[in-house]
């Protein structure tokens, strides 16, 4: 399996993410420049977390035009995987591969921390190495990670269960209290309606090494690797 990086002028992610793919798991793995629209030979697309063109106008604003982008959308739309970080997942929110905006924390700061999350769904490519409910704890680091959407949308992605992951309490409670950035409805991670795509603001690639404090991102990768191979 191969996977391709996406790097972007301001990105600082992407390395991190190339660490796991390339290091840890063993895989082929190609960083492709803003620039190349060629993915042809990319099984998972990964957009990695960082300042995309320096955030200007707004968080992947800019980013969504770049021709490895519109690449992705034609990969996204294959079925194939597409996985957005933090930065990432801000940017297929402005592409419309996800549904949604990703606003300022509620408390108008950056945060740098460690969170858990629930895991809501587990049929995924991504999430079937976890367990149903499990809670994990992924590191976060953004200014601009409050998940908002209209109500018509909340209501259209819990009806379809594309909420993937929340934030939540150590215990697994769910609640404004345990919301670090003021997510509506808890919201840490979606994916659309086929379960190909996946946004999430924590950042999976920085908890897959027991070196660096925890490894609770690991089978998000695995579990894909798992699910392709057997394709």
């Amino acid at each position: 399996m191969k996977f391709g990086i996406i790097v972007f002028p301001g990105a600082n992610c992407d390395r991190d993410v190339a660490y796991v793919t390339r290091d840890i798991l063993q895989q082929p793995t190609r960083m492709v420049w803003h620039e190349d629209s060629d993915l042809d030979d990319i099984d998972v697309v990964v957009v990695p977390g960082g300042f995309s063109y320096g955030d200007y106008l707004r968080c992947g604003a800019i980013a969504r035009f770049s021709p490895a982008m519109q690449a992705t959308v034609e990969h996204a739309n294959q079925g194939k995987p597409v996985l957005g970080i933090c930065n990432g997942f801000q940017i297929l929110t402005e592409m419309g591969l996800l549904p949604g905006a990703l606003m300022r924390n509620r408390d108008m700061r950056f945060i740098c921390d460690r969170v858990p999350l629930r895991v809501e769904r587990t049929d995924l490519v991504w999430t079937q190495g976890y367990d149903p409910h499990q809670v994990i704890t992924l590191p976060i680091a953004h200014g601009e990670g409050c998940y908002y959407a209209d109500d018509a949308t909340l209501a259209d992605l819990e009806a379809h269960d594309q909420i993937v992951f929340r934030y939540c309490g150590p215990d697994g409670l769910v609640d404004p209290s345990q919301n670090p950035n003021g997510s509506l409805h808890n919201i840490a991670g979606i994916c659309n309606r086929q379960g190909n795509v996946l946004g999430l603001m924590p950042h999976p690639e920085r908890a897959a090494d027991a070196l660096v404090g925890g490894t609770d991102g690991l089978p998000m990768f695995q579990g894909l690797l798992k699910t392709l191979a057997a394709a």
